[in-house]
């Protein structure tokens, strides 16, 4: 039965795309030397739309990247992905980080830095002009561009807001 439940668990974990977006090493000075620590940032996503980051730490690398992508797969958030591209220009701020998203005609390809790229190549976007400003610790990068991909409307959203069809919206 065991055996069964590892089989359907499989093919899941195969279906997300996981990068890893910063691995950082920490040392602790104590009385025999150092004592070595790690934090890993991933990102996960299914390149359909969703994606999420995770942070995790332990004393061993493999077992933090593994905290990290459960996780990111654990808050999973849905990107308005429309052609490949972003529905329209926003920015996503997060304490002194702020990212720039522009929607981008086809051909264009993800114009963007690590942290910012890792997730839009996570979530299907295939055509994005983006731009870090302010800080860029990747951590605060990685929650600015979350920040910006949540506060983003797509066609539905806006047409349920003003009590419309998708029809009536766009004529």
């Amino acid at each position: 039965m065991e055996h069964q439940k590892n089989y359907e668990k499989e093919p899941k974990d195969k279906e997300f795309v996981e990068k890893l977006v910063k691995l950082n090493r920490t040392a602790k000075v104590v009385k025999g030397g150092r004592r070595f620590s790690f934090a890993a940032l991933t990102v996960v996503g299914d390149q359909k739309g969703r994606v999420g980051y995770g942070f995790g730490k332990a004393n061993d690398v493999t077992e933090a990247i593994k905290k990290s992508i459960d996780r990111a797969k654990r808050n999973l958030v849905t990107v308005p992905v429309k052609n490949g591209t972003v529905p329209h220009e926003i920015i996503g701020k997060y304490k002194s980080s702020s990212v720039l998203l522009k929607p981008a005609c086809p051909g264009t390809g993800v114009i963007a830095g690590g942290a910012v790229r890792a997730i839009m190549d996570a979530a299907g976007a295939t055509d994005v002009i983006s731009k870090s400003l302010g800080s860029s610790a990747s951590v605060n990068v990685v929650r600015a561009t979350f920040n910006a991909i949540t506060h983003m409307m797509d066609a539905r959203k806006v047409a349920q807001n003003r009590g419309k069809t998708l029809e009536e919206l766009w004529g």
